[in-house]
C-alpha cells in the first residue's frame, strides 16, 4: 500500500474514525509456481533493520524473481538469434517391408534391387554462407536481453522501495500507537482525579463524566491505532514475502541522511539519466526496435547456403554401394514478395519512432521528478521542525493542566483538550519524521539510486 494511504490510515484513528483495511491480496493459484515460503522473520538476534528488509524483499518477492526470468526468457531468445549462423544437422531413418524382393541378374550374378526389410539413414548437414537477415535479428535479440537485465536490476530496485516505505510505514503507525496508549493512561489519571475530587466534593459529577467520556474516546483511539499498526505490519510482510515478528530498528542512518540540508543532495542528481535502469533499458529496447526495421530490408538481398547430404541403405541396387553422399550450394534470391517486406518495414520504423517518443518524455520526466522529490524533502524537514516545536509544547501545557486540575485551577474539560492536543502532536510528529525518510527515498528514487543510497 501506498504511504499516502498510511498517513490517511493514520489521519482517520487521530481524528477517532474506524481505520478502514485493505483487502487480503490474492493467494497464489498454484504452490509450484512460487517460490516457497519462508519461514516467519524473527528478530531474537535484533531487531530487524530496513537495510534487511530491502535486500529480503529484492530476493525474496515474486514481482523481482519474475523479472528475473523474463530476464533469462531473453537471454534465450539471443541464444536462438545466434543458432541462426551455425549449422544444423539432422538425420532420419527408414524402415520399409515389402512383400516381394526384387532381384536382377547382371553379369550372371544375381543383385538385390529391393528387399523384402529395407533400411534407409539420411544424414543432412546445412550451413548458411550469407543472410544478412540473422545479422540484425542477432544485434535486436542482444539489444532486447541487455534491457531485460536491466528491467531485473529495475524490479528489484523497486521493491526494494516498496518494503522500505512499508517499513517506515510500520514504524510510523507502531509510534503513533504507543502516543495513544500514553494518551489513555494519561485519561485514565484524569478520570482517578476526578473521582477523588467529586468524592471529597471539589468537584461536579460532570467532571467524573467528562474524564469517563475521554478514557473511552482515548482507548478506541488505542484500538484503532493498534489495528492500523498490525495492517501494516502485514503489508510489509507480504512484501517480505515472510511474516514480521517482533521489533524494527528505527533507520537512524537513512533520517539523519534526510536531515541534512538540501545542498548537501544537489550532487546525487548528476548522471541520473546514465544511472537509472528504467531509462537505460527502455534506450536499448528502441535500439532493439530500429535493429529490428532493419531486417526486411535485408530480405533483398540473396541467401547463400551450403548442404551435405550422406545417405546409408542396406539396398545396394546396380550401384554396388550401401553408402552415399553429396555436397550442394544453394543460392535463393526472392525478387518480389509482394510488398510484405515493405509493409513491415514501415510498421517496425513506426513502432520505434513511438518508442523513442516515450523515451524521450521519460528523459524529460526525471528533471521534474527530482524537482519534485527535492521539494517534498524540504518541506518534510520544514515540517519536522514544526512537529517537534508542536509536540513538545503539546506535553509540557499537558503536564501543566493536570498539576492546574489536582490543584483545583481547572476543568476536566480543559484536560481532556489538552490530552488529545497532545495525543495529536505525537501523531503529527509520527507522521513527520518517518516522512522525512520517505521524501528522501524519493529522491534516491528520482536519482536512480536504490533505496540505501547505493548505485544499482
Amino acid at each position: 500500500m501506498p504511504l499516502c494511504a498510511w498517513l490517511a490510515l493514520t489521519a482517520s484513528s487521530a481524528s477517532g474514525q474506524q481505520p478502514a483495511t485493505e483487502s487480503t491480496k490474492g493467494a497464489p493459484a498454484s504452490p509450484s509456481s512460487q517460490p516457497p515460503p519462508a519461514e516467519a522473520l524473527s528478530t531474537e538476534g535484533g531487531p530487524l533493520t530496513l537495510e534487511q528488509a530491502v535486500q529480503l524483499a529484492a530476493k525474496r518477492n515474486e514481482v523481482a524473481l519474475a523479472a528475473e526470468q523474463q530476464s533469462e526468457a531473453a537471454r534465450a531468445r539471443l541464444a536462438r538469434a545466434r543458432a541462426f549462423f551455425f549449422p544444423e544437422l539432422t538425420g532420419t531413418g527408414t524402415y520399409t517391408r515389402r512383400l516381394n524382393e526384387v532381384t536382377r541378374e547382371v553379369g550372371g550374378q544375381t543383385v538385390v534391387i529391393q528387399r523384402n526389410n529395407a533400411f534407409n539413414a539420411n544424414f543432412v548437414a546445412s550451413l548458411p554462407l550469407f543472410d544478412a537477415r540473422g545479422i540484425f535479428l542477432y544485434r535486436a535479440a542482444r539489444r532486447d536481453g541487455d534491457a531485460a537485465e536491466l528491467e531485473a536490476v529495475e524490479a528489484r530496485r523497486q521493491i526494494g522501495f516498496e518494503a522500505a516505505n512499508a517499513f517506515l510505514a510500520t514504524l510510523a503507525q507502531e509510534q503513533v500507537y504507543r502516543a495513544a496508549e500514553q494518551r489513555l493512561a494519561f485519561a485514565r489519571q484524569s478520570l482517578q482525579d476526578a473521582s477523588a475530587r467529586a468524592k471529597a466534593g471539589l468537584a461536579s459529577s460532570n467532571d467524573v463524566t467528562r474524564a469517563e467520556l475521554e478514557a473511552a474516546s482515548a482507548e478506541v483511539q488505542m484500538s484503532n491505532a493498534r489495528n492500523a499498526a498490525q495492517t501494516t505490519r502485514l503489508e510489509l510482510g507480504f512484501l517480505l514475502v515472510s511474516s514480521v515478528k517482533g521489533t524494527l530498528a528505527s533507520p537512524d542512518a537513512l533520517l539523519s541522511d534526510a536531515s541534512r540540508p538540501l545542498q548537501a543532495h544537489a550532487s546525487l542528481a548528476d548522471g541520473a539519466l546514465d544511472r537509472r535502469p528504467d531509462i537505460l533499458a527502455a534506450r536499448l529496447r528502441v535500439d532493439a526496435l530500429e535493429e529490428s526495421a532493419k531486417e526486411p530490408l535485408a530480405r533483398l538481398l540473396p541467401t547463400l547456403g551450403a548442404s551435405a547430404t550422406y545417405r546409408l541403405t542396406n539396398e545396394a541396387g546396380l550401384a554396388g554401394r550401401t553408402g552415399d553422399g553429396f555436397l550442394g550450394v544453394n543460392l535463393i534470391w526472392n525478387f518480389f514478395d509482394g510488398g510484405e517486406r515493405y509493409a513491415e518495414r514501415r510498421e517496425r520504423v513506426a513502432l520505434a519512432r513511438a518508442a523513442e517518443l516515450q523515451v524521450q518524455a521519460t528523459t524529460r520526466r526525471v528533471d521534474v521528478d527530482i524537482e519534485q522529490a527535492r521539494v517534498a524533502l524540504e518541506n518534510a524537514q520544514a515540517a519536522l521542525a514544526q512537529s517537534d516545536l508542536a509536540v513538545r509544547t503539546a506535553r509540557q501545557n499537558a503536564e501543566e493542566q493536570g498539576i492546574l486540575y489536582r490543584q483545583g485551577l481547572s476543568t476536566a474539560l480543559t484536560v481532556a483538550d489538552a490530552s488529545l492536543r497532545q495525543f495529536e502532536a505525537e501523531v503529527a510528529y509520527a507522521q513527520s519524521r518517518f516522512a522525512l525518510g520517505v521524501a528522501l527515498l524519493g529522491l534516491r528514487a528520482a536519482v536512480g539510486l536504490d533505496p540505501l543510497g547505493k548505485e544499482p
